[in-house]
Order: structure tokens, then C-alpha cells, then sequence
């Protein structure tokens, strides 16, 4: 019996100890539970929270972008995003209004070519099919992935530049018939005196032949005072065309002969460049080169060595380099030697080299001079005149038009 009343005992402290032991665990379910939703409570805040920073985020990157859109349109310029293939991405109104659709997605190279002109005088300023002139300016983004290019009207500015020019050219005009004047007129009253006493009887032969020599020399030199004048009247702008490089340094080789031929002059022309057609004005430049080697002539008086060297600078740019043993160039004079009018000559009109500069600056070229005292000077001609559409000569065709100049 009393065994009976011990096990129900132990069975009612195990059963008390089990619940105590529930109540301790549902205590701490309790707690965990509460804990659980105050953490979860604070997350869903902090998520709010977020929400609403996003929230506010996209909607100021919205008016951003809006923004953006609007200075944009508002832009006096044509706004254009290309991608690293060069393919159109993005543009604003007036970049449609100056290219022309299709756009978007367009090969920039292909925009190019069908509405923008290329112009002679500024390699940074495009022609529109309607006229306009625009400057064109590319810039990289940041992240290397394309280009951006901006076109900007320059057309009145231009306008203003051309007229503000143009007075001043006249200005010009008017002290160089001034000066041309007496420089005419002297070669020409020369000419008139020799010319009236060929047709007397008692004048000989050989007597005619140095008269007539007389007058030719003199009809030239007012020829190239004639020329030296159009080329100055014209600012510049001179008809550009296709010309072959080896028939202009055959016409340079072939005027050297001439000088030469009553001097102690040698005179080396070395072309070391493969492409023959060339984009520009054959004529002029022509003219440009004969002022440099004929004052390298002057400054040899008539005994010394001119070279002239002909080589390209980069696909598109030929290089004209005349070189000469004379007696060089003060720095003084060295700074003002294309100054229109300027000279040292006791006969010179001081447009030789204004010629050369302006003919230089229509071909969108360059040219510098080097020159120390007694060793000589070289003219630099900087030239991007080389056509890249024609195929090049061959080694055997380059080698037999050097031949033709030695041979002249």
C-alpha cells in the first residue's frame, strides 16, 4: 500500500516538474515571440523608410532627367550621342533639323557624308546642304563608351568675321595699288624703251636679241607682280581641284632650269611621296613655291644650293620643305615676314610671302620658317592636299617620274 502511495507521488512531482518546466519554455516562447515582432515592426519601418528614400530618389531623377530634356531642346545647338561603333543613340531637335532623319541609330560616318560639307578655309566648321556653317566639336564620355558632338550655327558669325575681313582686306588693297604703282611702272617704262629701239635699222642682231631678253624679263617680272596681286585680292579663295603632284614639280623643276641656267645655283628636288593626285589649287601653289625658291635665289646671290624636299607627313598632308645655304634671317625680320607690304628689298612689294601664307591658309595648311644667321633658312609647307580616293603610284612609276626630274 505504501508502495502505491510513493509512485502516485513521484508521478505527481514528475507531472509538477513537466509543468514548470512548460511554463518556463512557453515563457521564453513569449519572449522570443515579442522580440521577434519588435524586430520584425523595426524592419518594416527601415523598409518604409527605404521605400520612401527610393521613392523621393527616382522622382528627383526624374525631374533631373526632365531638366536635362529641357536644356536640351532649349539648346542654340545640335546635340548628338554617338556609341564606341560610332552609331547614332541620342540627339535633340535641332540636330534633326540640321542632319535630317533618319538619325537615330544612323552610322555617324553615313550622317557625314550625306549633310556636311566639307570647307577649305576651317577644318573645325561643316557646310549644311541649306548653307549654314556650323562648328563641330567632339567629346569623350566618361566611361569610354561613345562621343558626344556638338554643332554650333556659325554662319552669321562667319558673316561678320568675312565683312570685318573684307574691310580691312580693302584697307590692304588700297596701300598695295599704292605701292604697286611705282613698282609697275618702273619694269614697265624699262620695257617701253627697249621696245622702241628695236625697230631702228642701226641696231644689230645680237643688239635685238638682248633687248627682246630685256623686255621678256621684264614682262615676267610684271606678271608675277599681277599674279602676286589676284591672289592677295581674292583673301584666299581660290578654286580647289584635282591635280597630279608629278606635273606640278615637273612645272617647279622645269622654272628652276631656267634661273639656274645664268647662275651658279644647283638646285636638288627630291620627292619621296607615292601618291600622285593631289586636292587643290595647282596654279597657286605653284606661285606659293617659285616665291620661296626664288627668294632662296636672292639669298644665295646667285651661288649656293636650294633643296627642295617633298614627303608626307600623314595619309592626308603633304610636306614641302625648301632649304637654302644662304645667310639666314634676323629674328627681327624673322617675326614679320608675312606681314602684307613688309620687306627688306630695295624693289620688293612685300606680298611675295603674304601670297605664300594666304595661299597656305586656303589649302588649311601651315607653314613655318627656320633660319639662323649664316646657315642658312628652310620653309616649312604644311599641306593636307593629298587625295586619299586615288590609288597610289607604284615603286616603278615613282622611280621614273624622280628619273624625269633629274633629267630635265
Amino acid at each position: 500500500m505504501n508502495t502505491s502511495l510513493q509512485t502516485q507521488s513521484l508521478k505527481a512531482e514528475k507531472l509538477t516538474d513537466a509543468f514548470q518546466a512548460f511554463n518556463v519554455l512557453s515563457k521564453d516562447l513569449s519572449n522570443s515571440y515579442q522580440e521577434l515582432q519588435k524586430q520584425v515592426s523595426f524592419l518594416n519601418k527601415e523598409l518604409v523608410s527605404a521605400h520612401s528614400e527610393r521613392l523621393k530618389t527616382l522622382v528627383e531623377k526624374e525631374k533631373l532627367a526632365d531638366r536635362l530634356q529641357q536644356i536640351l531642346a532649349a539648346l542654340p545647338a545640335a546635340v548628338i550621342v554617338i556609341d564606341a561603333e560610332y552609331q547614332v543613340i541620342d540627339c535633340n531637335a535641332i540636330a534633326i533639323d540640321y542632319l535630317a532623319e533618319p538619325l537615330i541609330g544612323e552610322s555617324w560616318n553615313d550622317v557625314v557624308q550625306r549633310s556636311l560639307i566639307t570647307v577649305f578655309d576651317n577644318p573645325h566648321e561643316r557646310q549644311l546642304k541649306n548653307g549654314q556653317r556650323v562648328s563641330i566639336i567632339f567629346n569623350e564620355l566618361n566611361n569610354e563608351s561613345g562621343q558626344i558632338i556638338l554643332l554650333s550655327d556659325v554662319t552669321e558669325l562667319r558673316s561678320l568675321q568675312d565683312k570685318l575681313n573684307q574691310r580691312k582686306h580693302l584697307s590692304a588693297m588700297g596701300e598695295m595699288v599704292a605701292s604697286m604703282a611705282h613698282q609697275v611702272r618702273t619694269p614697265l617704262a624699262t620695257a617701253v624703251l627697249y621696245a622702241s629701239q628695236m625697230n631702228k635699222k642701226q641696231v644689230s642682231d645680237n643688239t635685238r636679241i638682248k633687248f627682246s631678253n630685256k623686255i621678256l624679263e621684264r614682262l615676267h617680272y610684271l606678271e608675277r607682280q599681277v599674279n602676286d596681286m589676284l591672289i592677295f585680292a581674292k583673301e584666299g579663295h581660290l578654286a580647289m581641284d584635282v591635280f597630279s603632284l608629278q606635273h606640278f614639280l615637273q612645272q617647279v623643276q622645269e622654272n628652276m632650269a631656267e634661273i639656274t641656267t645664268v647662275n651658279s645655283l644647283q638646285f636638288k628636288l627630291s620627292n619621296q611621296v607615292q601618291v600622285d593626285a593631289m586636292l587643290g589649287n595647282e596654279d597657286a601653289l605653284l606661285g606659293a613655291v617659285m616665291n620661296l625658291l626664288n627668294n632662296a635665289v636672292d639669298a644665295l646671290n646667285g651661288n649656293g644650293l636650294i633643296n627642295m624636299i617633298v614627303t608626307q607627313k600623314d595619309p592626308g598632308s603633304l610636306q614641302i620643305k625648301i632649304q637654302d645655304n644662304g645667310l639666314g634671317i634676323e629674328d627681327s625680320i624673322k617675326q614679320r615676314l608675312f606681314e602684307p607690304f613688309y620687306t627688306t628689298k630695295i624693289k620688293g612689294t612685300g606680298l611675295g610671302l603674304a601670297v605664300v601664307d594666304s595661299v597656305v591658309r586656303a589649302h588649311s595648311g601651315s607653314i613655318k620658317c627656320q633660319s639662323e644667321l649664316h646657315r642658312g633658312t628652310v620653309f616649312t609647307l604644311l599641306l593636307p592636299c593629298i587625295n586619299q580616293y586615288i590609288t597610289t603610284l607604284s615603286e616603278n612609276g615613282r622611280q621614273q617620274m624622280e628619273n624625269s626630274y633629274e633629267a630635265i
